[in-house]
């Protein structure tokens, strides 16, 4: 049998490109191995740096129809996996126990989706291989409890009388303030008290070996907001918005207020892009058209994707079972993972948290 070149098999899987980071998988550091027996069976492993389960089968495809024509080749056999590391945050703010990355889902006003993106995201990058919590910092409106159709009433458990154990939801770990009050307790707080709530829920919940924590932040830009971006270990913020002029002032004054703290934004994600007739199918951008893309352009950040204003995103929502997890072979889940994966591969390029462990907090069952 002919003796297969090793470079030959190198220029082959240089020709895919990783369609998030646009390096290819040598570039990227993705190659584990690459060996060929005596036979022709070549064996590859690919371990990407983001969560990408939705594109390890064109990858697979891709990779192997080019390998298949190098001279001497018989078989070829593709595994590809994920590693997620923990990246650096804010000016160096100790790490959560059982974190490795926090990311701050936020807008600059309210009624633009944002939580409804938090929870679809945070499902969409377990869909994409993760493993992923949410956390509910809205305290004067939190409902990720709803959306994810945790029953009204249900108690976190708790160990050695300090520490919350997040729930199960839909295999995310969660915790929020609506979980240790009614939904009718009316949260009269100053900026203080909700900021030491949301850092009490942070720190004394029993994260497990999270890839990922999403914060569903308080919607605005205000005191709250800001001492929590400089209190809470944030890896990077995704910024919600409408194509409404109203909605794109504010979600400038998110990205800056975020850069002020030297939180670095990961990109904004348009939501009610444009409106999708449940009827006849016609769309029409009822607010605007193009507001996402001109404020990622002014602030040199990404656009991680747009999402129709339709009426099964609300209803599956307010259902507790989001769009990602009730029709995940949807167009409309699809951008989710979409966005997912943009997030992952955008804060997969920042400088790698070194310092320090990420280990979970130990506690004594009794």
């Amino acid at each position: 049998m002919t003796q297969i070149s090793e470079q030959a098999l190198q220029t082959a899987v240089r020709q895919y490109r990783d369609p998030y980071l646009n390096k290819d998988l040598y570039e990227l550091g993705a190659v584990k191995s690459l060996n060929a027996d005596d036979s022709g069976n070549v064996t590859l492993m690919v371990e990407l740096p983001y969560p990408s389960k939705g594109i390890a089968g064109a990858l697979k495809q891709l990779v192997g129809n080019a390998l298949e024509d190098v001279d001497g080749v018989a078989s070829v056999d593709i595994h590809v996996g994920q590693k997620i590391h923990a990246y650096k945050v804010q000016k160096d703010l100790p790490s959560v126990p059982g974190v490795k990355n926090i990311i701050a889902v936020a807008s600059g006003k309210g009624g633009v989706g944002k939580s409804t993106t938090a929870v679809n995201l945070a499902l969409a990058l377990q869909a994409e291989g993760a493993k992923v919590g949410i956390l509910d910092a809205d305290i004067y409106g939190p409902s990720i409890g709803m959306m994810l159709g945790v029953p009204e009433g249900k108690r976190p458990d708790t160990r050695e009388n300090k520490y919350f154990v997040p729930m199960d939801a839909h295999g995310l770990q969660a915790n929020s303030m609506a979980f240790v009050v009614t939904e009718k307790t009316p949260m009269v707080w100053r900026g203080p008290m909700v900021s030491g709530a949301v850092m009490q829920l942070l720190q004394q919940t029993l994260w497990n070996e999270l890839d990922y924590l999403i914060v569903d932040m308080p919607p605005g830009t205000g005191d709250i907001q800001l001492t929590l971006a400089q209190k809470v270990p944030v890896t990077g913020a995704v910024i919600v918005t409408t194509p409404q002029d109203i909605a794109l002032l504010d979600g400038k004054k998110g990205i800056e207020m975020f850069r002020k703290v030297d939180i670095p934004v990961l990109g904004v994600v348009e939501n009610m892009s444009v409106h999708i007739c449940s009827n006849c199918g016609h769309e029409e951008p009822l607010f605007g058209h193009g507001g996402g893309e001109r404020i990622a352009e002014e602030y040199d950040t990404t656009l991680l994707g747009q999402l129709p204003l339709h009426m099964t995103i609300r209803e599956q929502t307010d259902g507790g079972t989001p769009s990602v997890i009730a029709e995940p072979d949807s167009e409309v889940a699809r951008r989710y993972r979409d966005i997912a994966r943009r997030v992952g591969a955008e804060l997969s390029t920042r400088e790698r948290n070194l310092t320090g462990s990420i280990s979970s907090v130990s506690v004594t069952e009794h």
